[in-house]
């Protein structure tokens, strides 16, 4: 993105490097406080409210408030994060990347105060992953060491959660819905309209392509030209060719033999 770019080049010097990194280790020593006090871990938690009473902490703590409190599930979930974030962040830069993060923790902390609900940082391991599968839909991910998934079906599976949300959910689940894609639209929304505009002209041409064969009298069966397409084209029976094959001009001197059984 140009106007990201250009962001960069004035204020990339305020780039938090390693962010990645930094969200995991937070997250580790909240989940050991939790252990040490579980009441910890409430205090953490971002709560419109008690920010605008005076704990504006828990603007920047719910950030670090791990996923899970089962350690197993925490380790792979937090395995996970740091290999498709350092992977967005090598690929992005650490300022792109700071950006990306920062967009979706305006959109939620913003939808939070709206709707008066606590928040916690889920949104970001599904913004994380959301992008690393749209840059890489076909590296495989090993759930839970052992199931080897590419990323692209998972992404698919949550896309079609988040589309059940905004059709079926409350007001409230579509808002917090948009609120956690956001960023993922702004940095990628240009490339998914590009994409379904070319499958749209692509499917076009080959309804076109097959009108002209269905339509036409003459068809090439090396190159598939028709004399719909072509109406200057001229077409011939190769006589060794069994089934009475036609070719064009092109190739009738320049194809391989097909014979029937």
């Amino acid at each position: 993105m140009k106007s990201i770019d250009k962001l960069e080049r004035s204020l990339g010097s305020l780039a938090i490097p390693r962010l990645t990194l930094l969200l995991v280790v937070g997250q580790v020593v909240c989940f050991g406080l939790g252990l040490l006090k579980p009441e910890m871990i409430d205090r953490l938690l971002l709560h419109p409210k008690l920010v605008i009473e005076g704990e504006a902490w828990r603007l920047v703590t719910f950030l670090f408030l791990p996923p899970t409190s089962h350690p197993l599930i925490l380790f792979f979930a937090l395995y996970v994060f740091y290999l498709m974030g350092s992977a967005l962040e090598t690929e992005w830069g650490d300022f792109k990347f700071n950006m990306y993060i920062l967009v979706g923790y305006i959109a939620t902390v913003t939808a939070c105060f709206i709707l008066s609900v606590p928040a916690t940082n889920v949104f970001l391991g599904a913004t994380v992953f959301f992008a690393f599968a749209g840059l890489y839909p076909d590296f495989e991910l090993r759930l839970f060491f052992l199931l080897p998934v590419k990323v692209k079906y998972l992404a698919i599976i949550s896309w079609i959660g988040y589309a059940l949300a905004l059709v079926l959910g409350t007001w409230p689940v579509r808002i917090c819905a948009l609120a956690s894609i956001s960023n993922f639209v702004l940095f990628f929304g240009r490339n998914i309209v590009g994409r379904v505009a070319g499958v749209r002209r692509r499917i076009e041409i080959e309804s076109k392509s097959s009108m002209f064969r269905k339509s036409s009298f003459h068809t090439c069966a090396l190159c598939g030209v028709t004399d719909t397409m072509d109406p200057r084209m001229e077409f011939r029976v190769c006589s060794k060719c069994g089934g009475g094959r036609v070719y064009c001009s092109e190739h009738i001197n320049d194809h391989a033999h097909v014979t029937e059984d």
